[in-house]
C-alpha cells in the first residue's frame, strides 16, 4: 500500500435488513461493531423472519436502536404486525465487519457489481478512502489495522461490494482513522 487509507464513514445497522445509522465512532468487539445487526424482524403472527429480500420497503426504515419505536415504525410501514427479536449468534451470511472502499462504489457505478448486490447501499460498516490503485479485494488473507482495531480479511461477499473481516484486536473505530494493511 503506497500510504495509509482512511475511514470515511462508520455505519451501524441495529436491525438486520433496515437502513443503517452513520456514527462518528463505534466500539468494535470480537463479534463486530457493538449493536450491529443485534435485532431481526419477525412476523408477529407466523414467527418467520422478515427480510429485505421479501419486503424491500424495509430498507427505507432507519433503525433508531430503540426497539419499541422501531417496532411501531415497521408495523406501520409494512402494514402488518411484526416484532424485533434479538439475533443471538452473528448471522451466518455476514462476517463481523464489512469494509467497502470508495473505489469499489465507483467501480459499481461503472457496472462492476456482483450479482444481487445493491451498489446504491453497499451496507458497509466502514466506508474507506484508499490510495490510488489499492483494491480491498486483494486483502483476503491479510490483517488490516484500522485505528486501534485489527481485522483479518476473510473473504469477498457473494452479493456485496468490499470484503468481510473478523476482529483480531477489538477497540474503537472513528471516522478519519488511518487504514493500513500489515506486512505478512
Amino acid at each position: 500500500m503506497s500510504g495509509p487509507g482512511s475511514v470515511v464513514q462508520v455505519s451501524v445497522y441495529p436491525v438486520k435488513s433496515l437502513a443503517g445509522r452513520t456514527v462518528r465512532e463505534a466500539e468494535v468487539g470480537p463479534a463486530g461493531l457493538v449493536g450491529d445487526r443485534a435485532w431481526t424482524v419477525v412476523d408477529a403472527t407466523t414467527g418467520e423472519r422478515v427480510t429485505v429480500k421479501t419486503t424491500p420497503q424495509m430498507a427505507e426504515v432507519v433503525a433508531t436502536g430503540d426497539d419499541e419505536a422501531d417496532t411501531i415504525t415497521l408495523t406501520e410501514v409494512l402494514g402488518r404486525p411484526v416484532r424485533l427479536e434479538r439475533s443471538g449468534e452473528p448471522q451466518v451470511d455476514a462476517a463481523a465487519v464489512h469494509l467497502v472502499s470508495r473505489s469499489a462504489v465507483a467501480r459499481a457505478a461503472q457496472g462492476d457489481v456482483p450479482e444481487g448486490c445493491s451498489a446504491d447501499d453497499p451496507r458497509a460498516n466502514l466506508l474507506l478512502d484508499l490510495p490510488e490503485g489499492e483494491d480491498e479485494r486483494g486483502w483476503v488473507g491479510r490483517t488490516v489495522r484500522i485505528g486501534e482495531v485489527e481485522v483479518a480479511v476473510t473473504r469477498t461477499p457473494k452479493h456485496c461490494l468490499g470484503v468481510y473481516a473478523e476482529v483480531r484486536r477489538p477497540g474503537t473505530v472513528h471516522a478519519g482513522d488511518p487504514v493500513e494493511v500489515l506486512p505478512g
